[in-house]
């Protein structure tokens, strides 16, 4: 028997700026900056690309502590929300929540592609967005700095030095491969930032992006061709 697949409540998705930023600040004071997640044994990992006026959204689905994929799927829409510098989650979030409406179970941990609370407006990055919405513990991983600032840190793996901005700690810079550039990891929801920092760490192998994360970037940027909408890439749990 098929397992039912995790509901998602649905959303009225902003059209305009202004509506986007009431949202934010309705949503920023859900956003939960404790420890509220039990073990860890699903994690999902969440990016989206922009091709044309699409954007293709990938949730790839592991387990730890093997990081075996037991799950993915792919979904792409129409763009529906201009660009606009913090705002950018709005224009992704529609269609990764999709995707996680797709995968087989419930992860424990979602990692997205972006940042969290390491946002100008706090509290409202792309981990932050998705993870109140979704009501899962959440982390933003991110490739490079959007806002603060921070000293280099150690050459080591897990190495760190705090992402400060205004004299608050926002962030973790994490050297996730000795001397190899680090990420920047935030708190996206009910996580604190040592157990983000340890988590992405379990998470992460011979790369500097933790495997969740760069599984969904190759499923997201190799999607086969079309254009209605529809999941191109879903395995059930094994």
């Amino acid at each position: 028997m098929s397992r039912p697949r995790w509901q998602i409540p649905e959303s009225r998705w902003p059209t305009c700026p202004a509506e986007a930023r009431q949202l934010q600040e309705k949503l920023r004071g859900q956003v939960v900056t404790e420890d509220k997640l039990d073990s860890v044994h699903a994690i999902a990992g969440l990016d989206a690309h922009y091709r044309v006026d699409l954007v293709w959204a990938a949730a790839v689905l592991m387990t730890l502590p093997n990081l075996a994929t037991v799950g993915s799927a792919l979904v792409h829409r129409p763009l529906a929300f201009p660009y606009v510098p913090g705002l950018l989650s709005f224009r992704e979030v529609p269609a990764i929540i999709e995707a996680l409406r797709q995968l087989p179970e419930r992860p424990d941990l979602l990692l997205a592609d972006g940042q969290g609370l390491a946002h100008p407006r706090r509290c409202f990055g792309l981990a932050c967005h998705l993870g109140v919405l979704a009501d899962v513990p959440s982390i933003g991983v991110a490739k490079s700095r959007l806002v603060g600032t921070y000293e280099e840190p150690g050459v080591e793996r897990g190495a760190w030095s705090p992402l400060t901005d205004g004299g608050e700690i926002i962030g973790a810079v994490l050297r996730t491969r000795r001397a190899v550039r680090p990420v920047f990891v935030s708190i996206g929801h009910r996580i604190s930032l040592q157990t983000a920092i340890d988590l992405v760490l379990r998470c992460t192998r011979h790369y500097r992006v933790p495997e969740p994360i760069r599984a969904a970037d190759w499923l997201s940027r190799h999607h086969p061709a079309g254009s209605d909408g529809a999941v191109r890439n879903s395995a059930c749990v094994t």
